[in-house]
């Protein structure tokens, strides 16, 4: 059965309304720059039997899309419409090159059989990324140990640590990692099963197993791996069932002396609503954070993408150093971000013909670097407040009151109520899980500070200035 979504027949269900709602959840997950820049260009063309089929204007959209974007779609088309099992995306050749019209379609289901990981019930998991290998990864201070027990965790031979837990902020580097152990372990063993899913997936082929009664299958899949990996597993806060079934299976590996990476926006004293033996089951092994990243990070990651993108373009297109340090000091949210921005610069000119210098860089991103300057995250304001003050970020998380810790704290909860849009509560709960008056206090106690030392006041223009402008 094939339904044209142009023509006036009317649909068995309402395709058109679902795409609505998946591209709600789409722009609430990657933002209005990433929507706009990529996923609104997908236009639902005809709903053909199972599969759902998208046009785009390119053929490098498409693969943008292929590549970054599309389980998140597969993954929110099937909650509106399970009917669905495929998408579908094709170039438009009324508005592609020729090139682009010669390879002009690709089929994307969620049992994609290349560099497909898992050897168990491959229908349901995620493909691993061959972008994302340890080679690809560009390690500085603000990543190294988790960069370095990444590396440690892939090795053949008997690992030190069990589990991993590697946490961090968004776009910082962590799914990357997760996919350069999968890769690496499957490297030095083609046979090893080797899972890796998002804790999103995890809870809807449990909730799947509960809704077909055959849990019995959900446990064999999960605990008969050698390797477990689960990205953002902060997804299941608020999820009791799921984390009871998490749990189990946890634990069952542990025992068995299989491997389990998991990845999370926090660390695992912050996961609210998890059962604290969760938490304490996850500290076990080695907790890894991944900070934002410095200048000098910035800098590396994009020297290495515009030697990729250069490549791309059989070295047609110039990228300028100082078009390098103006996106490394503007961008810091995220590295993501930062690529992002970098590959939109370099695309624009290469279809307009445009030499890549800092003018035209800052006309194609003027949104994204109005945002960028408005968006500072807690994460940043505690690494700073650390350095400054000499003391490390777990100082500032921790119960202790001596007042080296105390004061840097009552700081960083101060500029993160002023630099940040962060409720009271959750500034309280990024500092170890605090009580909302625990914030107002550290506000009002600075203020008092500021306003009776010309020191403190000082200290605090000084470290707005580093957090602001970094």
């Amino acid at each position: 059965m094939i339904q044209d979504l142009n023509s006036k027949q009317p649909l068995v269900s309402d395709i058109k309304l679902t795409w609505h709602a998946v591209l709600k959840k789409l722009n609430k997950e990657y933002g209005n720059e990433i929507y706009n820049s990529w996923l609104k260009n997908l236009k639902v063309k005809t709903l053909e039997n199972e599969t759902l089929v998208f046009s785009v204007p390119s053929k490098f959209i498409r693969d943008w899309i292929t590549a970054h974007y599309v389980d998140k779609i597969i993954f929110y088309i099937e909650e509106e419409s399970p009917e669905i099992k495929r998408v579908k995306i094709i170039v438009d050749a009324m508005l592609a090159n020729d090139h682009d019209a010669m390879n002009s379609e690709i089929f994307i289901e969620k049992n994609r059989k290349s560099k497909e990981v898992s050897y168990t019930h491959q229908s349901d998991d995620w493909p691993l990324d061959e972008r994302f290998t340890f080679e690809k990864f560009v390690v500085g201070h603000p990543n190294e140990l988790a960069y370095a027990s990444a590396k440690r965790m892939a090795q053949p031979e008997k690992f030190d640590f069990n589990p991993l837990f590697i946490y961090g902020g968004v776009g910082l580097g962590k799914t990357h990692l997760m996919h350069s152990i999968a890769w690496e372990i499957k490297n030095h063993n083609e046979n090893a099963k080797v899972l890796y899913l998002s804790a999103e997936r995890f809870m809807f082929q449990f909730i799947k197993s509960l809704r077909q009664k055959d849990t019995m299958s959900f446990k064999q899949k999960f605990r008969s791996v050698d390797v477990l990996i689960i990205d953002d597993i902060q997804f299941m806060m608020g999820k009791s069932s799921t984390q009871e079934e998490f749990f189990h299976t946890f634990n069952s590996l542990l025992d068995l002396n299989k491997k389990v990476i998991i990845s999370s926006d926090r660390a695992p004293s912050d996961l609210d609503s998890f059962d604290d033996r969760i938490k304490s089951r996850l500290s076990w092994g080695l907790v890894a954070d991944i900070l934002p990243a410095n200048f000098e990070l910035r800098h590396e990651i994009l020297k290495k993408k515009a030697l990729e993108l250069s490549l791309k373009y059989e070295n047609k297109i110039t990228i300028a150093e100082d078009v390098i340090i103006f996106l490394a000091k503007t961008i810091a949210n995220n590295v993501r971000e930062l690529e992002g921005a970098l590959n939109k610069v370099v695309t624009f000119a290469n279809l307009m013909n445009r030499k890549v210098d800092v003018e035209l860089a800052q006309t194609v991103l003027k949104d994204l670097l109005r945002s960028s300057n408005r968006r500072i995250t807690i994460d940043e304001i505690q690494s700073k407040v650390a350095s400054y003050f000499n003391i490390k970020v777990d100082d500032i998380m921790s119960a202790k009151r001596i007042r080296s810790f105390a004061r840097p704290r009552q700081i960083a909860m101060y500029l993160s109520k002023k630099l940040t849009s962060r409720s009271l509560p959750e500034i309280g709960r990024k500092f170890g899980g605090r009580d909302h008056t625990t914030v107002i206090h550290a506000v009002k106690k600075v203020d008092q500070l500021k306003s009776e030392s010309n020191k403190f006041d000082e200290d605090i223009n000084v470290l707005t200035q580093i957090i602001t402008s970094s």
